[in-house]
């Protein structure tokens, strides 16, 4: 594992997962104590579990394209990212707050995570077994420490309040940035 497989699997981590922080912290604040709380890491990482292997499924029959047709599920991020601009254009303010239980944090992760899997099936596609391996052992490291994150912002009010206002502009810039990357082939 190279050390830019490495950044490269932090930096798309972070970016497909920003939205995550603020889902952790809201859940990490209604959790009830630490059984509570563990509740809310085995559902993230269930979750994410579920978004890689469907990531995996997906680069696995993108394998079945013909040569440089992989760099066109790019499309994906950007429209993904065309997508959550409109749904942040459009967001509503008083949503409920989920549960948090263990299977209602897994199904948030993994309904909230259709902008991770359009990225890493184009990613996953373009590198062989040893990045995939390296992405997946970079990206639950990753979820361990986005629980540690949302965990530490949910006993900071302010800082979960910026994360909510600013949360949604990032993401679709970011998944925008990211497709374009991947449709130039420097990804």
């Amino acid at each position: 594992m190279d050390a830019g497989l490495i950044g490269r699997a932090v930096a798309m981590f972070a970016v497909t997962n920003v939205d995550d922080l603020v889902l952790l912290a809201v859940f990490f604040g209604q959790a009830a104590g630490r059984r509570g709380e563990l509740k809310v890491v085995a559902g993230q990482f269930l979750g994410f579990a579920a978004i890689l292997a469907a990531s995996v499924a997906g680069a696995l029959g993108a394998g079945l394209l013909p040569e440089g047709a992989v760099r066109w599920l790019g499309v994906l991020p950007v429209l993904l990212g065309i997508r959550a601009a409109w749904q942040a254009w459009r967001r509503d303010e008083t949503e409920p707050a989920p549960a948090s239980g263990v299977l209602a944090v897994a199904v948030v992760c993994f309904a909230n995570g259709g902008d991770n899997i359009g990225v890493y099936v184009p990613a996953f596609a373009a590198t062989g077994l040893p990045g995939l391996v390296g992405y997946g052992v970079v990206f639950l490291v990753g979820v361990a420490a986005w629980c540690v994150v949302g965990r530490y912002l949910a006993t900071r009010p302010g800082v979960a309040r910026v994360l909510a206002r600013w949360g949604h502009v990032v993401l679709p810039v970011t998944l925008i940035a990211l497709g374009v990357l991947i449709l130039t082939g420097a990804f």
